[in-house]
């Protein structure tokens, strides 16, 4: 039974009140090892060492900044292996895709943001005998709350620029996916990351999770993880003042039309329904498809669906590994069974997997739902597993009053070779992102964020280091 450790000032601290909660690998339905149950008295501790080091990390140059950040990257990628198997054992998804995508975004998110600060401006205004320049300075302590299906890959992803302009960090991973932020704390040592710069704190969202959004030393909070843990972060940070960014969920739409490039359309469709069992939050859960094609679509697809490997993560050939708790598997069944009440036909999956040798894993074969209209719940919620929808549309007009019938507005895709309806559809609909003739495609530049109950704030690029500093003008009158 591995025992992981908070990192607090720059060492591996067992919890200071000595509890631990379990951690499970979910292949097999087992603990395999237990994380901190942090309290009040590990955050007091953490936060001071994170308010004493700001000021001689604020200040420290971006050379250096960038060098150490630049370290901790390299540190990753000589460390592939290990995170990625870690990273497949924790979440339960396949090992290839841990390679192919989580532990090479981790490090891709620190080299980025380590570049980008080297190249980062401050703006000028020119008035008649004055000039005004833009000062943006880190804000102070600040934290990061990630989410547990793409543990080390958005953890990365919110700490790194916070990091890079100067801030001071006390980070909280999923207790449902601790391992590889547990890991990456060992490298952050190995990288000489000065100490108290980072902090990570692990235990449950509902203790040590609200006592950091609730901390008034805290500036500022970035959250990824469910609308409603995020709709209360909004309320408290509107409260005290805190800025905050909230990445919440979606029910992306994928719109689907005749004249799209058919073969490309079915393979990336096949994808983005099921990649990481569903469990990403641009996963395009409603599949929306012209009429003339739609018969043809849904026997090619269900086809295909039904031939997607579950199994084993380990497996070379699993498309489909472990949901990543018992209690996720048991909600995403709820919803099949919820789809039957609402009038929905199974097309294929719909049930508890139990592949040979990992018979108590929680795993549930990829589902296709079709009959069901777009005010139903299993249309508007978010399942967030391998669960979608299909249905069918006549004109562009429909297709964008459905994928527009949404709560959500994180992404959406669109399928067609006329790039006139693209434009037009781009701006029409309701989402933070809009692919056209591709899914996940991603650039690291580019604002990331949602509408609606998709969340607030956006991260990325310059967004992202807008968020962790604050603006200040400076005016000079002269002669």
């Amino acid at each position: 039974m591995k025992r992981i450790g908070n990192y607090i000032n720059g060492r591996i601290h067992t919890p200071l009140k000595g509890g631990y909660i379990p951690v499970y690998n979910p292949a097999i339905g087992e603990q395999y090892a237990e994380a901190p149950d942090s309290t009040q008295e590990d955050l007091d501790l953490a936060l001071a060492a994170a308010k004493k080091a700001f000021p001689i990390w604020a200040k420290t140059s971006q050379e250096e900044r960038h060098k150490i950040l630049t370290r901790l990257a390299d540190l990753i990628d000589e460390n592939f292996e290990n995170l990625a198997k870690a990273e497949c054992i924790d979440n339960g998804k396949p090992l290839w895709l841990t390679q192919r995508v989580d532990i090479p975004r981790a490090s891709a998110n620190i080299r980025f943001f380590a570049n980008a600060i080297t190249q980062y401006s401050s703006e000028s205004h020119k008035m008649e005998k004055a000039i005004n320049y833009t000062l943006r300075e880190p804000i102070g302590v600040v934290a990061a709350i990630s989410p547990w299906n793409l543990p080390l890959y958005l953890f990365t992803w919110k700490i790194a620029p916070a990091l890079a302009v100067g801030n001071t960090v006390i980070a909280k991973p999923s207790e449902v996916t601790p391992m590889t932020a547990y890991l990456f704390s060992e490298l952050c040592i190995l990288a000489g990351l000065p100490p108290g710069v980072l902090n990570i704190l692990h235990g449950n969202g509902a203790s040590i999770g609200a006592a950091l959004t609730d901390h008034p030393e805290i500036k500022a909070i970035s959250f990824t993880g469910s609308t409603k843990v995020g709709r209360e972060i909004a309320i408290k940070a509107a409260g005290s003042f805190k800025k905050a960014s909230l990445e919440m969920g979606g029910k992306n739409a994928n719109v689907i039309f005749a004249d799209c490039d058919y073969d490309k359309m079915l393979k990336t469709t096949l994808r983005s329904s099921f990649e990481n069992q569903g469990q990403i939050c641009l996963c395009g859960s409603r599949i929306l498809v012209e009429e003339s094609i739609y018969d043809r679509f849904k026997k090619d697809f269900v086809d295909r669906v039904g031939k997607l490997v579950v199994g084993n993560p380990m497996n070379k050939n699993t498309k489909l590994g472990a949901l990543v708790s018992e209690g996720h598997m048991e909600k995403v069944l709820s919803y099949v069974a919820l789809a039957k009440e609402e009038g929905g036909t199974i097309l294929t999956g719909g049930e508890r997997v139990h592949p040979k040798g990992n018979e108590n894993g929680w795993f549930v074969a990829p589902t296709v739902v079709e009959g069901l209209g777009p005010e139903t719940r299993c249309n508007q919620e978010e399942i967030f597993g391998p669960v979608v929808t299909i249905m069918s549309f006549k004109t562009e007009e429909e297709a964008i009053d459905l994928a527009n019938d949404s709560l959500y507005g994180l992404s959406c895709s669109v399928w067609t070779s006329n790039i006139s309806r693209a434009h037009q559809l781009a701006a029409k609909i309701d989402t933070g992102i809009v692919w056209i003739n591709t899914w996940l495609k991603r650039d690291l530049r580019t604002p990331f964020g949602g509408m609606k109950g998709s969340g607030m704030g956006r991260e990325g690029g310059l967004e992202a280091l807008r968020f962790f500093t604050d603006p200040k003008n400076v005016c000079i009158e002269y002669e």
